[in-house]
């Protein structure tokens, strides 16, 4: 399979809603964004890994409003990758704009699947990156 420039501009507009659906508390649409098996992996963040859409809506809806949770979601350097059997492996960076003004830097490793509604986000893997000194122990600063 090769990805035509169509593809590539669906998933990278794909990646960029998830700022503007979680940002804007339309959680009642993240259908259109991640498969229903969805698996988001948010274990270098303490919050373990979480299986589906309705627990991930759940998730987002506990975190909405905590202290650190971001109220922005930036997405950037995007690279797709094919990776074999239809699938596409996205790799990016965010950025996280907090309520305090402070930002933080994750890269966001993404399995997109295209099925009956189109592409969708398949798995998500996402790993903060910390600076040396405000690393958890046993994490890499990410650089």
């Amino acid at each position: 399979m090769t990805l035509s420039v169509e593809d590539r501009l669906d998933i990278s507009e794909l990646l960029a809603l998830h700022g503007h659906l979680v940002d804007n508390d339309e959680l009642d649409r993240l259908d259109e964004l991640f498969t229903d098996d969805i698996v988001y992996e948010t274990s270098n963040l303490g919050h373990g890994e979480v299986h589906g859409l309705d627990a991930f809506r759940d998730m987002a809806r506990a975190r909405a409003g905590t202290p650190g949770a971001p109220v922005g979601h930036h997405v950037t350097n995007i690279v797709l990758t094919e990776a074999g059997d239809g699938l596409i492996h996205a790799r990016s960076k965010g950025i996280g704009a907090g309520p305090d003004g402070q930002c933080g830097s994750v890269t966001y490793d993404d399995v997109i699947v295209r099925g009956e509604r189109g592409w969708r986000i398949g798995r998500r893997r996402i790993t903060l990156h910390f600076t040396p000194d405000g690393a958890p122990d046993g994490e890499e600063s990410g650089r």
